[in-house]
């Protein structure tokens, strides 16, 4: 099969994923009503979702080295189908998270499809291919904020479920016709206890986070999960030492252009994931309760619409940055742009305009940087990591994504009534932790390496 055939179904199965992560971000205000729920609940339909693909994402890359990255594909393809028409039908809160569950299981579509382009294309066209689908896996999350109001007006709430249900069986019955078998595959046992651990730890953090204003951030409940993930945290990165094929290669992510880069990656995730999830509820809140537009669905994802449109522009440009001025630099100013964007979101949020100048800017820095990280990530691994290590990086963005969720939900229940929206002061504040998070992103990009010695290996770029 001709390798651009086989990108092409790539990018298809990334950008069907990416959809999913954010399509029904501006409908979970009516998603609430529909299914009679609280502010804390509704936020899990986001927050179980990236939980699940966290945890899964390494998983499945490990189980493509095993068995083979295209009959894992399919697999992952399938499982996305299957979470969106169980969400499809759920007629309650709880089979609606069963169903965001089972469509985390499809995270593993990231690292598998940076594993299939290195397999499938040329090795000098794979930087580009693969900083490409890191930019689509970016945009297409932004394509469905904008897409989530039209097609509610069109076919109702539940087609941001059948749509995606029908357009990753395409995606799956695509990839088996046309992603040849993985050339080489691993015999090496997946480590079962430090997939045990990670859950562990990623659950213990996440779940106190988000549900801390009404257990209360001193209480038991919330303190001892948050100190046993600490202990889980230790003990996974001990077992992911030790062995022989982990699933996360720490002597990898020693190397100081990797764990700068996914220190950035995680930081970035902690905002993007919070805004595309709450400020949709943000534009659509009545101006009676003292901030919000009265916004509809459709009028909320145009408002958002400068972010997908300066994310793709920006990420069309990064590589001439690069070359330009190197990737420490334009990592810096990109974490600076986003730091100043969400910044303009906690304090500056009263009229129209100001919003979408904020999401403009903020899109910059988003298509700007994932690019930028990908190819960062090319240049400092060998050859044969490539796949593994841009996984890796995505999948710390969706922990990241998940960290964020949780704490802007933790925040704003806390600021929730018993009977209304939340209360102007949630989303500033909410705001404002997370750039705090965009100002320690900026913090660690400065340690970000310069560019790469003339002549050195791609691998061996300061380590």
């Amino acid at each position: 099969m001709h390798p651009r055939t086989v990108l092409a179904v790539v990018l298809l199965a990334v950008f069907a994923f990416a959809l999913l992560q954010s399509l029904i971000s501006p409908v979970l205000p009516t998603l609430q009503g529909e299914l009679d729920t609280t502010q804390n609940l509704i936020a899990w339909v986001m927050t179980a979702f990236l939980l699940s693909a966290s945890i899964c994402t390494p998983v499945v890359g490990r189980l493509g080295d095993r068995y083979g990255k295209d009959r894992v594909l399919v697999a992952s393809l399938i499982a996305l189908a299957a979470g969106s028409a169980i969400s499809a039908l759920a007629p309650d809160i709880t089979l609606m998270i069963v169903g965001r569950v089972v469509q985390g299981v499809g995270g593993g579509v990231l690292p598998l499809a940076f594993g299939i382009i290195r397999d499938e294309l040329p090795r000098e066209k794979t930087p580009g291919a693969i900083g490409f689908a890191a930019a689509l896996a970016a945009v297409g999350g932004g394509v469905g904020i904008v897409l989530a109001g039209p097609l509610t007006d069109a076919f109702g709430i539940r087609s941001l479920f059948w749509i995606p249900t029908a357009l990753t069986a395409v995606a799956a019955a695509a990839a088996r016709a046309v992603v040849p078998p993985s050339p080489s595959r691993s015999r090496s046992p997946i480590s079962w206890l430090a997939t045990a651990l990670m859950a562990g730890w990623l659950v213990a953090l996440l779940v106190p986070l988000a549900q801390a204003s009404r257990w209360g951030w001193t209480s038991a409940a919330v303190i001892a999960p948050l100190a046993a993930a600490v202990v889980l945290a230790i003990g996974w990165v001990v077992v992911e030492k030790r062995s022989d094929r982990p699933l996360v290669d720490m002597r990898m992510m020693r190397i100081t252009a990797v764990w700068t880069t996914n220190l950035v990656s995680l930081l970035f995730g902690v905002g993007l994931f919070a805004v595309m999830a709450f400020l949709p509820a943000f534009l659509q809140a009545p101006p009676e309760a003292g901030y919000g537009f009265g916004a509809s669905v459709t009028q909320a994802g145009l408002l958002l619409l400068p972010m997908t449109v300066t994310m793709f522009l920006a990420g069309l440009f990064s590589a001439q940055l690069v070359r330009l001025f190197g990737p420490r630099y334009v990592l810096v100013a990109a974490s600076a742009m986003n730091a100043v964007a969400i910044a303009m979101l906690a304090l500056e949020h009263d009229r129209p305009w100001q919003i979408p100048l904020a999401l403009a800017l903020l899109g910059v820095s988003l298509g700007i940087a994932f690019a930028t990280m990908s190819n960062v990530i090319v240049a400092a691994v060998r050859p044969d990591q490539t796949g593994v290590a841009n996984g890796v990086t995505a999948n710390v963005r969706t922990i990241g994504g998940s960290l964020g969720v949780a704490v802007m939900s933790g925040i704003l229940g806390a600021h929730t009534p018993a009977d209304g929206p939340p209360a102007e002061a949630g989303y500033t504040y909410g705001f404002a932790i997370l750039g705090v998070a965009g100002l320690a992103a900026l913090a660690v990009a400065t340690l970000i390496p310069g560019r790469p010695p003339r002549g050195a290996h791609p691998g061996q770029a300061r380590r």
